[in-house]
């Protein structure tokens, strides 16, 4: 399937398709600390004309505008300016890739400035010049690199917009990965319209799934007369202590007719059947939650060794069916995901009476004005080019917020920002290029359930 989606890729024009590469290697730390990021998008734009340096940098800095971008362009730089050999400017190259890159670097200065010296290149010119080249040491990629990282980028967004219940399902399946945690990939097929059901014993795989969806179950907005409209159907290896072998051996078991058949035919634990019957995954036995983790302890007690249809106290008296929230908790706790509701729609209705904006409403927010934002904290960065600046991510159920939080934010509010599962967020909005961003000037905790929340993905 994912062969023939493929095959109707369209083909990108030569010119949009560099744009991509560029931008691929326009956020590695080589070409954000060398300067080159704000100069690129200028001339592109058509703000500023492109120039060089120096005219020997034409013949290497062309293609980009006269601003350097990749590793093979500092290797020609050096051949064009300094009379580098092809032997010295590999060595410059395996210099950017070096761990020890700095130190090698400091080695070839003046080798370089030699070079430039006898062509004519000295004073400020040459200091850019050097500047720019031992920037890459901090890492800048190879066009080659590029390319096939814009490819993958490319080719990705376009299943994401065409097959979205696809990409979900294969990203599911292919933790632990990324940059996203499950719950934010599930959240954002979501919002996207694609349907995500938890796992049940007889309709999961042991894996991620597709599932043709029932006319009933469409998003609004689709088609009622599209017959391949196809849902995600999370697997059985999702809920917690059931590893990769005993979801298959459930999977490979289907159909059943009662808990103890399931117990039976994967030899599951106590623990695993509770985990099961918390993540709803008896439900198509006619159980719902909490009568399913009622029988749980009687029915693990089923063992070869014990003759089948003999397990006494697994029926359920009269129970009350878990509300909302409490599904909610249940689901994170067992699976990690939640399928139906995000955190914070928990807590919407005081957000709103608060003034708290969602992540959908700050488009409609001008720039500059100063909103109050809340949600669960999805990543911390500080990246090394980032001067200290962190930024956090915050999701709600509308979407992603991007905060950023300068030096002195960070440490005025330190013990919020760092260890808080959700945050509340106030400060000035930014709007640059269509990027929305809000520039943290108070951060405190956002209540929420403890377990509503999970652990965010900090540092990495």
């Amino acid at each position: 399937e994912s062969r023939a989606q493929m095959a109707t890729l369209p083909r990108l024009k030569p010119r949009e398709f560099y744009d991509l590469v560029v931008e691929v290697a326009l956020i590695r730390p080589g070409p954000i600390q060398g300067g080159s990021v704000h100069p690129y998008i200028r001339r592109r734009t058509g703000e500023e004309e492109g120039t060089y340096l120096h005219p020997r940098l034409e013949k290497s800095l062309k293609k980009t505008l006269g601003v350097p971008l990749f590793q093979e362009q500092l290797m020609q730089m050096a051949i064009d300016v300094a009379g580098f050999t092809a032997g010295e400017a590999d060595q410059l190259r395996q210099a950017m890739g070096s761990k020890r890159s700095k130190e090698r670097m400091l080695r070839l200065k003046s080798r370089l400035y030699e070079g430039m010296a006898a062509r004519g290149i000295t004073g400020d010119v040459a200091d850019q010049i050097y500047e720019k080249l031992a920037a890459f040491a901090n890492f800048g990629f190879p066009e080659s690199h590029s390319v096939s990282f814009a490819y993958l980028v490319y080719s990705s967004s376009w299943i994401k917009l065409h097959y979205p219940a696809s990409f979900c399902a294969a990203l599911l399946n292919a933790q632990p990965m990324g940059f996203y945690s499950p719950q934010s990939l599930v959240a954002d097929a979501r919002r996207h319209g694609v349907v995500v059901h938890s796992p049940d014993v007889n309709a999961s795989s042991w894996d991620a799934s597709l599932e043709l969806l029932s006319a009933g179950s469409r998003p609004s907005g689709r088609d009622p007369a599209d017959k391949t409209e196809w849902g995600v159907r999370m697997g059985v290896s999702s809920v917690r202590t059931i590893g990769v072998d005993v979801a298959k051996a459930i999977a490979g078991g289907r159909p059943y007719a009662s808990m103890e058949e399931v117990v039976r035919a994967a030899a599951l634990t106590e623990p695993q059947v509770e985990a099961l019957a918390t993540a709803g995954a008896f439900g198509s036995l006619g159980l719902d939650r909490r009568a399913a983790l009622w029988g749980a302890g009687a029915v693990a007690q089923s063992k070869e060794s014990r003759l089948p249809g003999v397990v006494v106290g697994a029926a359920a008296p009269a129970l009350p069916e878990m509300d909302t929230v409490e599904e909610t908790i249940a689901d994170l706790w067992s699976t990690s995901v939640s399928t139906t509701t995000y955190p914070t729609e928990l807590v919407r209705a005081e957000l709103d009476a608060m003034g708290v904006v969602a992540a959908s409403g700050l488009h409609g927010i001008a720039h500059g004005e100063r909103v109050l934002v809340g949600g669960v904290v999805t990543h911390r960065q500080r990246p090394a080019t980032a001067q200290g600046t962190t930024f956090i991510n915050l999701e709600d159920e509308t979407g992603l917020i991007n905060i950023v939080c300068s030096k002195g934010a960070w440490a005025h509010y330190r013990r919020a920002a760092r260890s808080s599962a959700a945050l509340l967020v106030r400060g000035k909005l930014e709007k640059v290029d269509g990027v929305v961003n809000v520039i943290a000037e108070r951060i405190t905790e956002l209540s929420l359930h403890p377990a509503a929340v999970l652990r965010s993905r900090d540092f990495r």
